[in-house]
């Protein structure tokens, strides 16, 4: 689809994601050589986001599978709708005793219902899940895999064959191969190591925090009502947030929640008030949010609306008394 990697950087910008030079060539070659691809980084940095614009571009279908301890490949593969079947025996019991009615051992009607098997397994039992759905479905379809790290080894181990054939044994209905080949990226929060089998079948990408330049773009694309001076600020102390040491740094996503919540609050400047009452939508542990508001007075977080021009940034009064 691509010809160039500009194209994919421009055609994910039209789907409001700022891609970074080596995410926009990563697609470009997985496009072409139709390899998975595992994205790997911090929680809430877009990585599911990617999938959902990459299937966009693409215009395929969206199938989803979220990863959990416990995982198996019954949750993930397929099922069996038992309850419909037994329902369909019972609905056909009439017929079933005309089809055995005159056999005179029970051999004879062992076999008579044998060859009547594939009434009761077919694909109208079959329940598939997203492994499934993505490789029998009659439209091209993109595989997203959402926080693979999270399931177990050994449902990662099955993983690999599904990703290296896309094809999927059931033992009633034989070999199902993918009538299109889906495209298929794996999101990883780093909780767990993954396995060198895993990763050498797949492109790598590691999505990092955005620098301040381009998260300030994000924010005035996924936020455009907030004031440009605002956005400013408010990206300029996410970044410095980012470099305490916190037990959870704020992701992209809570900076959006944030800039979401001072257009809510119309919030005019970041002023010591403002940081105090919304604190808790960026960080989400009270040591965190104990351990900004000791030094956020500290920080120089922008443009206060009565600078004089050519001045530097103004200093938020201090919550605590500075440290000699």
């Amino acid at each position: 689809m691509f010809n160039n990697i500009s194209e994919v950087k421009n055609a994910l910008a039209l789907q409001n994601y700022v891609a970074t030079d080596e995410i926009a060539t990563v697609i470009f070659l997985a496009d072409k050589l139709q390899k998975p691809v595992l994205v790997e980084g911090p929680a809430g940095v877009g990585k599911t986001e990617l999938g959902k614009a990459w299937a966009c571009i693409e215009q395929r279908e969206l199938i989803r599978l979220q990863c959990y301890e416990g995982l198996d490949e019954t949750k993930a593969l397929y099922e069996w709708e038992y309850a419909k079947q037994m329902l369909y025996t019972q609905l056909l019991r009439d017929k079933l005793h005309d089809l055995l009615q005159g056999s005179q051992t029970l051999a004879q009607a062992a076999d008579r219902l044998a060859n009547e098997e594939d009434v009761f397994f077919s694909n109208r039992f079959l329940l598939p899940r997203p492994l499934l759905r993505a490789i029998v479905n009659d439209a091209p379809a993109l595989l997203l895999i959402d926080e693979i790290d999270r399931a177990d080894a050994e449902f990662e181990a099955f993983l690999l064959e599904v990703l290296s054939d896309f094809q999927v044994s059931v033992p009633e209905l034989g070999t199902l191969k993918a009538k299109h080949l889906p495209l298929v990226i794996l999101t990883s929060n780093n909780t767990r190591e993954l396995s060198e089998a895993l990763k050498r079948r797949c492109l790598y990408l590691f999505i990092d925090y955005p620098t301040n330049e381009a998260e300030l773009r994000i924010v005035k694309l996924k936020v455009p009502d907030l004031a440009p001076q605002m956005a400013q600020q408010a990206v300029e102390l996410v970044q410095r947030l980012r470099k305490l040491d916190l037990k959870k740094h704020p992701s992209v996503s809570e900076t959006l929640d944030w800039a979401r919540a001072l257009v809510t609050l119309n919030a005019k400047n970041l002023d010591q008030k403002t940081l105090e009452n919304t604190m808790t939508v960026l960080l989400k542990h009270e040591h965190d949010v104990q351990r900004a508001q000791r030094i956020l007075g500290e920080f120089n977080v922008g443009d206060d609306d009565d600078e004089e021009p050519g001045r530097g940034p103004t200093q938020l009064p201090r919550k605590f008394p500075p440290k000699r």
